[in-house]
């Protein structure tokens, strides 16, 4: 069995709720009406490529020409919708908790990014929270103060309110990471 890095791991954990989706539109024609709302949602996050290339999915094409046109993460979604279609066991748990150690670093440059005026960056931090607020604990809890760190808001008691213990310490280590990307 083929290990996937970390990184693309953490993509996939991180839009394990799409991939579902898609996955099941694929097989269900209902579940195609379900799936709209979230790509409408990527194509107002100028996410166009992944939108374009997820419907040529759900259209049938199961090509490897679906991944010229994308960046490296929305390659790792279309790749995991793709296998995922072929083995669903290979499908990312959408249950799973956030690693700490994996999320943190990732975040903290899309945030730092964003914070800088990338608008890239930003979409996706607009478009990960979104995803993230769909769900439920500390991962809903983290999608809502995306914005406040974005906008520059560093105090972790604000930021930490109605968290776990596991989530303050993600949010701790990503203000920890947002920091040494300050220094830099």
């Amino acid at each position: 069995m083929t290990t996937i890095p970390d990184q693309e791991e953490q993509i996939r954990q991180s839009h394990a709720v799409l991939i579902h989706q898609v996955v099941h539109a694929c097989q269900n024609d209902t579940a195609k009406q379900q799936l709209k709302p979230m790509l409408d949602m990527a194509t107002q996050q100028n996410w166009h490529e992944l939108v374009a290339a997820i419907n040529k999915i759900v259209a049938g094409d199961r090509g490897e020409d679906l991944l010229a046109p994308l960046d490296d993460e929305d390659k790792v979604i279309i790749k995991s919708i793709l296998l995922g279609l072929q083995n669903p066991a290979s499908l990312p748990d959408v249950n799973q908790k956030a690693d700490p150690t994996m999320a943190a670093p990732g975040l903290a440059s899309m945030i730092n990014a964003a914070c800088r005026g990338d608008a890239q960056a930003l979409q996706a931090a607009s478009f990960m929270a979104d995803q993230m607020t769909n769900t439920q604990g500390d991962m809903r809890q983290l999608g809502g103060i995306m914005k406040k760190l974005i906008d520059g808001e560093r105090n972790p008691d604000v930021l930490t309110k109605k968290m776990t213990a596991n989530g303050k310490q993600l949010v701790i280590q990503l203000l920890d990471e947002l920091a040494k990307l300050t220094d830099q």
